[in-house]
């Protein structure tokens, strides 16, 4: 614990937002133009770093990924944002889309409570927002879906079958972050507990970048249309009636290239 006398800087919690770097907030902004650190994640735009942040202040990339082995582990994330803080330094630890949204914030707010550094948290534009906007699905259309669930699947046993025969049945629009690689898995469970065929899949990947790319399927057609493809990190999954939308209201056409915004960790 901090001694209560010890003078101590600040610390920002701010989502970049998903990739466009046009989709940061003004508050955000502001405070990178006047931050000493940045503790900048993957999924941040390059663009953001180079357009807001002051010339002197020291930027490091601490960003993580699923299997990679130069993650950046959540433990040194914190040392980072403690040691900075201690030297009287204005800290924006930097977030692709929100900090609410699957981005280990409650570590990083427990350290900075644990050791009495002020701070504030600031939202951004999350991943299911900016990819169903601009892949033209409302997640909330009338007469397709009242209710959206936020989910995760990065493993196995997350979830429940019970869960599964829930998430079918229920007339959602579910949204999966970090699932990519199960993608597969979450087809199998869904299809096995008799999902309706009008709830169509949507793959999204890079999204709001220039790079974006969305394949749509049925998910009882998944086996033949787009299994096996590797899709690009990150990419988010939406599934539900409203993925139907997309052919009417799709106003960005997919990226020509295969080439990646947002470089991978190795």
């Amino acid at each position: 614990m901090i001694n209560e006398k010890q003078q101590i800087g600040k610390v920002i919690l701010a989502g970049a937002g998903c990739g466009d770097p046009e989709l940061i907030t003004i508050k955000a902004v502001r405070y990178l133009q006047q931050a000493d650190v940045v503790l900048a994640d993957r999924l941040v735009s390059k663009d953001i770093l180079n357009k807001y942040v002051k010339d002197d202040a020291e930027i490091i990339f601490v960003g993580k990924q699923h299997n990679a082995t130069s993650s950046i582990p959540q433990a040194e994330i914190n040392k980072l944002i403690v040691k900075y803080a201690l030297q009287e330094k204005l800290v924006i630890r930097l977030k692709g889309g929100d900090v609410a949204f699957y981005s280990n914030v409650l570590d990083e707010l427990q350290t900075l409570v644990e050791n009495n550094i002020p701070y504030e948290i600031i939202p951004g534009v999350t991943a299911a927002s900016g990819a169903s906007a601009y892949a033209g699905i409302p997640l909330t259309a009338r007469g397709y879906s009242t209710t959206v669930r936020f989910l995760t699947h990065y493993k196995k046993d997350v979830l429940s079958d019970q869960y599964w025969a829930s998430l079918a049945a229920a007339n959602d629009t579910l949204v999966f972050y970090m699932s990519r690689e199960t993608l597969g898995i979450i087809v199998e469970n869904l299809v096995r507990h008799n999902i309706d065929a009008d709830k169509l899949l949507a793959v999204i990947e890079q999204a709001t970048t220039p790079q974006q790319r969305v394949s749509i399927c049925s998910l009882y057609d998944y086996d033949t249309t787009l299994k096996g493809i590797t899709f690009a990190s990150p990419s988010i999954l939406i599934i539900g009636k409203v993925v139907a939308l997309h052919d009417k209201f799709n106003w960005l056409q997919n990226a020509g290239t295969e080439d990646l915004y947002f470089a991978p960790v190795q």
